[in-house]
């Protein structure tokens, strides 16, 4: 991604300076580190639903590339659930509650810096593999604790990932290339986001808490569950700091709001945190070193979505954000509100409100000159123009798209055995 980024944030009592990136800015950080003769950049687009991911151009027309099956190893996989109880009850409980009554085989990846291999997180299989290009074939699999995979981040230099095992309450740092697992973190209530410092010292981890629940007036929140943000040293995973939004969302008069962060993005000047909370239609304003909310932005309501907050989707109501690399406009997917729109970050005025289907992620394009949104009901990515906030382009993709990140594949890559 064009425009790196560099993040600092203050600590609680110490003046602890982190440098941080943002979740857009993950990926893209290691798609600019590993720019070299034999690579061209991508998007990666998990279609959670059907196991596939695909593949397709970082900009401009986002034409699709190839396709690549993540689950190549279903059959010894379901062999093995079909075979434990305990397992059969969880990957039952995924496919009905956050699956929506389908599996989830593709919920986050991240390709290497050598563009040879891309790992995945699969939420049913409770684990990450990783899947060789060139031939489809599993290259390794490490098991998650607990019983779901959830999200994951890249550290800058492409090396290490770290994937939120959300039933274990834990998150669990790799090596990209064996797999091997280098260490683990305790966290809040079902990890969720994680984001590594650019610098790789650090890594930010947001719990969400339980989401499948019923119990989702403001009047059960204390029920979801213990939902902070968690900061590790990324060497020897000792906490650093531990962020806890409820404070802050009492003192600015939002004790109604959920402390579940979703989403989220910094400032290219490090200042500002800006995320996402369940239930909620638009976002927060977090000053960084202040330690304060300081700007709420609501958007606009689709009339058409049922007030009744138990049937959004695993309580959100608006989930993906991002930034252009100028810091100037953010881009909102308005999931349960069926649009996404760009927001002025100085005046926080939203621009077109772009008809999108269950919009569930926002990314930045390679150029940097569009957001990149998965529409989750449609089955395709929409690209929407940062500087003018209208639509530029849909391309289709498979069942559920979800996670889409910046990544890179060798130069001639169609696809397992296109080369």
């Amino acid at each position: 991604m064009p425009a790196s980024r560099t993040r600092h944030l203050c600590s609680m009592a110490a003046a602890l300076t982190l440098t941080l990136a943002g979740p857009a800015t993950a990926a893209g950080a290691t798609a600019s580190a590993t720019d070299a003769s034999g690579l061209r950049e991508v998007l990666f687009v998990g279609n959670n639903w059907d196991g596939t991911a695909d593949v397709i151009k970082s900009s401009g027309d986002f034409a699709k590339i190839g396709r690549i099956d993540v689950v190549p190893d279903k059959d010894q996989r379901m062999a093995e659930i079909n075979a434990d109880p305990i397992k059969w009850i969880y990957f039952q409980a995924i496919r009905n509650s956050v699956g929506e009554g389908h599996d989830q085989f593709a919920d986050d990846m991240y390709s290497t810096p050598d563009g040879r291999s891309v790992v995945v997180s699969r939420p049913s299989f409770a684990d990450v593999v990783s899947i060789d290009l060139a031939t489809g074939k599993v290259n390794w699999r490490f098991p998650v604790s607990g019983y779901r995979a959830d999200h994951m981040a890249v550290s800058p230099d492409g090396t290490r990932v770290a994937v939120s095992a959300s039933t274990a309450n834990t998150v669990h740092v790799l090596d990209i290339g064996t797999g091997r697992q280098l260490g683990s973190f305790a966290t809040g209530d079902k990890p969720h986001e994680n984001i590594f410092t650019r610098d790789g010292k650090y890594i930010w981890n947001m719990s969400i808490g339980d989401v499948n629940t019923a119990l989702d007036d403001p009047i059960w929140d204390w029920t979801k569950g213990d939902r902070h943000i968690t900061v590790v040293d990324a060497t020897s995973f000792k906490q650093v700091k531990v962020v806890d939004m409820r404070q802050r969302l009492d003192a600015y008069g939002l004790k109604d709001f959920s402390d579940a962060v979703r989403p989220a993005v910094f400032s290219p000047d490090e200042s500002k945190l800006y995320f996402q909370v369940s239930f909620f239609n638009g976002f927060l304003e977090y000053d960084v070193a202040a330690d304060r909310i300081t700007r709420v932005k609501t958007l606009p309501k689709n009339p058409a979505t049922s007030a009744d907050r138990t049937t959004w989707v695993n309580d959100s109501r608006h989930h993906g954000l991002s930034m252009n690399p100028e810091g100037t406009k953010l881009c909102v997917a308005g999931t349960m509100d069926d649009y996404a729109t760009v927001v002025d970050r100085a005046t926080l005025q939203e621009g077109p409100l772009v008809t999108a289907s269950k919009p569930y992620w926002a990314t930045v394009s390679g150029d940097g000159k569009d957001c990149v949104v998965s529409e989750s009901g449609a089955d395709q990515v929409t690209a929407i123009d940062f500087a003018t906030g209208r639509k530029v382009t849909s391309v289709p993709v498979g069942d559920h798209p979800q996670r889409v990140r910046l990544g890179h594949v060798r130069d001639g890559w169609t696809g397992p055995g296109g080369n």
